[in-house]
């Protein structure tokens, strides 16, 4: 049995390691978790199933915190100042980070656990609704003065870039007036916002779990500094069904229960549902639906 099966290894995070090409760091991931395990003086359970796609997860006992998550992840753009953003929240409406550790392209963190710990998309999407929006309203914030956050144009620009190699590859199909005027939008969004406040950019219903210190908090944020209009956009992408069947009722109740401008959200919702189109065809219909004239 190879090394890396005697570790249990999530299936999703094998699957996406070996389409990404990670082969060479899932093979090195149980030396480093043995490492994280004595370093940090923990003892470990299985990891949760499925899991995640860029980190191996696991309830852990700590002789110094208590219970806790062990969270040890390849190191990736997105997720770069997920502890930065944690330790700047504090535990208010999102998980504490314990400890953290980052070496070369991997990074480690030691994670308040939530217990019962279920997820929030168990629930009825207009209950979500009223959770994430109550919570992104409590992330909000200036970060403090020193921080190292990157701007929201940082990731809109790679993610843009890698959408447009994806049309040049053949790799993406859309119509190519439309995929200029979202990927043009999703460039220029970021750039002109009235407000930045530091933002959690991934949350989304299963991203939220229920907590005994509070009822629901906050887990994965890949932090950046930006509009807070772009932060209603992974819920209601996770909210499929009801995004296609109303691709503007469901944007204007998120930007009445967040206090945002319904048109720009409207227009960051277009330019999303066409740089993700790739990954989410369906978002193409939306696209075309709430297209800007």
């Amino acid at each position: 049995m190879s090394v890396v099966a005697e570790f249990r290894m999530p299936k999703n995070l094998v699957a996406a390691g070996r389409e990404q090409g990670w082969d060479a760091w899932l093979r090195r991931l149980p030396d480093e978790i043995e490492r994280l395990e004595a370093r940090w003086s923990l003892t470990l359970g299985e990891p949760f199933e499925p899991g995640g796609q860029t980190a191996w997860v696991a309830p852990a006992r700590s002789l110094v915190h208590g219970d806790a998550v062990l969270k040890v992840g390849w190191r990736h753009m997105e997720s770069e100042n997920e502890a930065d953003g944690l330790r700047e929240w504090d535990g208010d409406g999102a998980i504490k980070v314990l400890t953290d550790e980052r070496r070369g392209d991997t990074t480690a963190l030691l994670l308040e656990r939530c217990v019962p710990g279920t997820t929030l998309c168990d629930r009825p999407e207009d209950e979500q609704d009223v959770v994430i929006s109550g919570l992104l309203r409590r992330l909000w914030r200036q970060p403090k003065d020193g921080s190292r956050f990157r701007p929201l144009s940082a990731m809109c620009d790679y993610w843009a870039d890698e959408f447009e190699q994806k049309l040049a590859s053949g790799r993406a199909e859309v119509d190519p007036e439309l995929a200029r005027e979202g990927v043009n939008e999703f460039r220029r969004l970021p750039r002109t916002a009235a407000r930045n406040v530091l933002l959690c950019t991934d949350l989304h219903s299963e991203n939220v779990l229920a907590s005994a210190r509070e009822e629901w908090l906050v887990i994965d944020p890949k932090p950046f500094v930006g509009d807070p209009t772009y932060d209603a956009l992974l819920h209601m992408l996770n909210c499929e069904e009801r995004l296609c069947t109303d691709p503007r009722g469901l944007p204007a109740r998120m930007a009445d229960l967040l206090e945002l401008d319904p048109r720009r959200l409207l227009r960051w919702l277009f330019a999303m549902c066409v740089v993700g189109s790739p990954s989410w065809p369906w978002a193409l219909d939306v696209a075309r639906e709430i297209r800007p004239s």
